[in-house]
């Protein structure tokens, strides 16, 4: 596949902000419109199940308006060269407090790599590396070829890539620190898979890092006794 090469302004690039939300989930940092679906400890449903493989996940901003189309301009038209200021996203979201050992990106199935032509998640973790000074090992493997997830709800996108991955090499990854890298993050089920298959070759530690995640907010009722109380107070 030939590389096609397209100028992206500066005033485009510096358009996509962090995203923004009142309220997060303390693991995962899924934002919510309020803190009704978090416990005590500040965790979503899922992740007080379980259910997330990962231990944290970290996103630049939304998967919408800019930030959207410079990630489909990256993925879909062949500009490897927006690597570059894609992962610069990664690193002002990658948090400096933590410590990691190893980066690691999300696989493509080889047949789906022939047809881009590129994996965009290898090519944000090499150049991420670059910037980190961290060590990228390429060390999941995807498989079989799964359907696209767009579409799918939760269950079926976490069944869809049930046992889709391996590690096969686990020596690097044994009692480190993982960075899992990849573009967009929706519901997760693709990074809980690879932290799942990660942590059984022996990894201590797994977190997430994306470009994008989508905004998944919707607004819930309150439960009926807050909103009594609520109501009481405003008379």
């Amino acid at each position: 596949m030939q590389v096609r090469r397209y100028p992206v302004c500066e005033s485009c690039l510096a358009e996509p902000g962090p995203l923004s939300a009142d309220f997060f989930c303390a693991a995962c940092r899924t934002p919510f419109l309020t803190p009704h679906p978090l416990d005590e400890a500040g965790l979503c449903g899922l992740c007080r199940r379980g259910l997330n493989g990962f231990d944290f996940a970290y996103s630049y901003g939304f998967y919408d308006g800019t930030l959207r189309k410079l990630i489909h301009l990256f993925k879909y038209t062949g500009i490897e060269t927006l690597a570059r200021p894609l992962a610069g996203y990664l690193a002002v979201a990658l948090p400096r407090e933590d410590r990691f050992d190893w980066i690691v990106p999300v696989p493509m199935h080889w047949r789906r790599r022939w047809a881009r032509g590129f994996n965009q998640s290898a090519l944000l973790a090499r150049e991420l590396a670059r910037r980190t000074g961290l060590k990228m090992a390429a060390v999941l493997r995807r498989n079989r070829p799964t359907p696209p997830q767009a579409g799918l709800s939760q269950h079926e996108r976490r069944r869809n890539v049930a046992h889709a991955f391996t590690v096969r090499r686990a020596g690097p990854v044994q009692g480190g620190r993982v960075l899992l890298v990849d573009d967009v993050l929706t519901t997760g089920a693709t990074a809980s898979a690879c932290a799942a298959v990660l942590k059984r070759a022996g990894a201590r530690h797994v977190s997430v890092l994306t470009v994008a995640r989508a905004d998944r907010r919707i607004s819930l009722p309150e439960p009926a006794g807050r909103a009594l109380a609520a109501s009481r107070g405003g008379r």
